[in-house]
């Protein structure tokens, strides 16, 4: 009796078990008839004769054998044949050779081994299926939000535990640079790949995606969640500072206002969970100049020169908007380029033209690739832009050489005196 309540509570508990990892019930009365059969295939040599009838309900398992009836002493296989007199023994007494019989199996006579067997071919029929179902369950949801407690923190990774027990996997490259994690804290983050090498599935997620961004104005905004209001970009320099362009569909909303919140109320609570990074809300427009021109604040322009073919813009300012165009560390014309998705090359505006102007790309034959970047970075991309500048400024702001400098300037120089 001990045994066939184990064999019930066997059944039971695989109930209780799908029903904490959403394995549904046609699959469960499969899996649990495979692993009854691969079992008794082992004991039998063969389950091709068998019948398992699975009863949900009562949660118990009834087995048949189907057997060919021989004549006495004429069995050569007693897994697929039985004699005549046994048969007729077995309650069926009106049985002929040549005809089937059919006996019922008790599993648990078997005895523990074989109730062992099962159980270990059971959970790992469990196991496959438990990855199969986390797979299907975040596969396809890539750059959806997701939470997680910090249960360990390595030098290279962070295993995050969700509310479900699944395991996710932060890399420190997905990281915001400042994030540092107690165990037991809640860490959101968005998925951002799932991967499964030989059944072994990983969830790799981050916290330095532009869609961790996204997601995040839709949890703190209504609007956006509601449709109201559609993100159209985002640029992220993750830590640093962020752009977003933003739209209304409704005139009566204000875009820019709704995602800022009263007194910044709604947009503090983003920033606080990018580890302060500055983030600039802009309306978003369909006019490419305009948008460039949104996107490079807080620079006033002066005026724009578009080339759509190649994506690229000429933007011309003042020369004291010039710093504030590009940025500490050129961030500002980065994100707003990234934004756009134009090259923004940014001018001196004196009143002159530029049509004579050289980009100084043309000069990588005579000048280091290196030493074109720094200018480049303090907003000099032309020849004329350079030799604008004075040269103790060039020094100073591009952190370069007298040497380099003097001999940047006297190769520009002699390209226009020719």
């Amino acid at each position: 009796m001990a045994k066939k309540e184990e064999s019930t509570n066997m059944v039971e508990r695989f109930a209780e078990f799908k029903e904490l990892k959403h394995i549904d019930k046609t699959t469960m009365i499969s899996v649990l008839e495979e692993s009854f059969r691969n079992v008794l295939a082992k004991m039998f040599g063969t389950d091709e004769n068998l019948d398992v009838i699975m009863n949900p309900d009562k949660g118990d398992v009834q087995i048949f054998q189907n057997l060919e009836v021989v004549p006495d002493g004429e069995v050569t296989n007693p897994s697929t044949q039985i004699s005549l007199s046994d048969a007729r023994a077995d309650q069926n007494p009106d049985v002929e050779i040549g005809e089937e019989h059919t006996r019922e199996i008790i599993f648990e006579k078997f005895g523990r081994r074989a109730i062992l067997n099962l159980r270990q071919t059971l959970q790992s029929k469990i196991l496959d299926l438990q990855k199969e179902a986390i797979y299907s369950q975040f596969k396809g949801h890539e750059g959806e939000l997701v939470s997680g407690e910090v249960y360990q923190t390595w030098s290279k990774e962070t295993l995050l535990i969700d509310s479900e027990e699944n395991e996710l996997l932060l890399p420190k490259s997905e990281s915001i640079p400042g994030d540092y994690f107690r165990k037991g804290e809640t860490v959101r983050a968005v998925i951002q790949r799932v991967d499964n090498k030989n059944n072994n599935i990983r969830i790799s997620v981050s916290r330095t995606s532009d869609d961790f961004l996204r997601r995040l104005f839709e949890l703190e905004v209504p609007e956006i969640h509601d449709g109201l209001i559609n993100i159209r970009a985002v640029a992220r320099i993750p830590g640093e500072r962020a752009k977003i362009a933003v739209e209304s569909y409704d005139d009566r909303i204000d875009p820019v206002g709704a995602c800022v919140g009263v007194k910044g109320s709604r947009i503090h609570g983003i920033v606080r969970e990018l580890r302060n990074e500055n983030i600039d809300v802009i309306n978003y427009t369909s006019n490419p100049e305009l948008f460039i021109q949104r996107a490079l604040s807080p620079a006033k322009v002066s005026s724009i020169r578009l080339n759509p073919d190649e994506k690229r813009a000429e933007v011309f300012l003042r020369p004291e908007e010039v710093p504030l165009a590009i940025g500490k560390g050129a961030l500002n014309i980065k994100l707003a380029s990234k934004l756009t998705g134009y090259v923004i090359d940014v001018y001196r505006d004196t009143g002159e033209e530029y049509n004579d102007d050289i980009y100084l790309d043309e000069f990588k034959d005579e000048i280091d690739s290196w030493v074109i970047d720094a200018l480049k970075n303090i907003g000099c991309v032309t020849a004329k832009n350079v030799l604008a500048m004075p040269r103790d400024l060039l020094i100073e702001k591009a952190d370069l050489e007298e040497d380099t400098v003097d001999n940047v300037i006297a190769i520009l120089k002699a390209e226009f005196e020719d």
